[in-house]
């Protein structure tokens, strides 16, 4: 299908995501799985999303907003993935848009090389070996313009700059990092979002119904309503690393990851913690009603060609059931999948671990467990590290059938960092890595 002919915002009612997953009892036994085999997984299938051209696709979805694509494809539509209803079918999500760092004057500044760029949830189709584009919905406010991937706060959020980074681009409130997505039952959709960091609830033709946010962020001037509802110690996320994961249980609670440790008490203390957070909201409610320390696995466990253990993110988790979610940890060149089930014994909501005022913080723990704070328990599913065929910077996953998981990754655009990223006449040069779709076969039945 062409560019041009994804612009359509009609979206298919077809089921809710989150379906429920039935996993061997044995995979719920407490304990963590360090250097457990991943068995006989195996790809049996892998899709590739063609070239479409960026400025194309989002003209047909908002005309107007993009003048100059500097020959970005669309990409990025790796940000999370679940299931669209038919076979092969999936909802997927854009984040920011393409985005950069480059090095001025010795410090690093944020490029928005297509500062046009809506994100969008992308309806797609796997085909043989070629993903198809088969819907688009774009985000937009309240009013009905786009909500851009643009920081929102100044002092907060990274300074955003053009593609060569001499040139300072304004904020927008506005502006969403979008990265997980599950469709609710009446069609509508929810995101997280990495700036906020925010859970966002949008209407099925993509207006922002509600923003929630973290007590205290005081985010003025946005067009869509902002409500002030999740734990204030989610102000203390590390820049660019709020919000990835997002599941939809099956009783309708939505479960949201923090991809890292909290900055607590400063961006050191996150940058050695292996200890990030999980929370469950209520829609029905409309606030948090538990949330629970999630510990990373050792970094060279986890990839054993990485030492640096803020390398570490938690990019996808997948409701397998009541209670019970797959959880991805990750590097860019590696992941695992582990099996979590959310003991209302380990809810650590509203205790000391919320005041930033407690020292040492949760993250500043050596061992948590042994300081008395309850950690979620795990048992290793499947190390897609060991799976010849697996792309690098997997961030999403879903369930395709009863031993069949499918993983698409996030290509960045075909961007990369540094001043290489464009020719001298300011066209991408293209990284070569696609967005690919591919199913893999576990050796037990999920």
């Amino acid at each position: 299908m062409s560019a041009r002919a994804t612009g359509r915002h009609r979206v298919h009612r077809s089921v809710a995501v989150g379906v429920p997953l039935a996993v061997m009892a044995a995979l719920v036994a407490a304990g963590p799985a360090v250097g457990a085999p991943s068995g006989q997984a195996h790809v049996v299938r892998a899709a590739t999303l063609g070239d479409i051209p960026l400025d194309a696709f989002s003209n047909a979805l908002l005309p107007g907003t993009v003048d100059d694509d500097r020959g970005v494809d669309l990409g990025g539509i790796g940000s999370d993935i679940c299931p669209a209803g038919r076979k092969g079918e999936f909802w997927t999500v854009t984040d920011r848009g393409p985005n950069g760092q480059i090095k001025v004057g010795g410090k690093k500044r944020r490029t928005f090389p297509v500062p046009g760029f809506d994100p969008a949830i992308v309806k797609i189709r796997v085909s043989g070996d070629t993903v198809k584009v088969l819907d688009a919905i774009p985000i937009t406010t309240s009013s009905g313009k786009p909500v851009t991937g643009l920081p929102n706060q100044e002092g907060r959020d990274e300074a955003p700059y053009s593609y060569d980074a001499q040139e300072p681009l304004p904020y927008n409130p506005n502006g969403l990092d979008t990265e997980g997505i599950v469709r609710a039952a009446d069609g509508s959709f929810w995101l997280v979002d990495e700036y906020g960091p925010s859970l966002v609830h949008v209407s099925a033709r993509g207006k922002v119904l509600t923003r929630y946010v973290p007590k205290g962020l005081r985010l003025t001037g946005a067009d869509y309503p902002v409500v002030e509802a999740l734990p204030s110690v989610l102000l203390h996320r590390k820049v660019n690393r709020g919000f990835e994961g997002l599941a939809l249980l099956p009783g309708g609670d939505l479960v949201m990851a923090v991809q890292s440790p909290l900055s607590l008490p400063d961006a050191d203390a996150s940058d050695a913690s292996r200890t990030t957070r999980l929370l469950r909201f209520s829609p029905q409610r409309k606030a948090v009603t538990a949330e629970y320390a999630y510990r990373f696995d050792p970094v060279n466990v986890v990839d054993p060609s990485e030492d640096d253990i803020s390398e570490l993110k938690i990019s996808s988790v997948v409701a397998v059931g009541h209670d019970r979610l797959l959880v991805e940890e990750r590097t860019d060149k590696a992941a695992r999948l582990h099996l979590v089930r959310l003991d209302r014994r380990a809810n650590i909501l509203g205790g000391p671990w919320d005041d930033d005022t407690t020292s040492p913080s949760l993250e500043q723990l050596d061992d948590p467990a042994a300081s008395g704070v309850p950690v979620l328990a795990k048992r290793l599913v499947v190390d897609l590290g060991t799976v010849a065929g697996v792309p690098g910077k997997i961030e999403g996953v879903a369930r395709v059938d009863h031993d069949t998981l499918a993983l698409i990754n996030d290509n960045d655009f075909g961007m990369t960092d540094g001043t290489g990223a464009f020719d001298a006449q300011g066209r991408l040069v293209d990284s070569g890595v696609e967005t690919t779709v591919t199913y893999v076969r576990l050796h037990h039945r999920v």
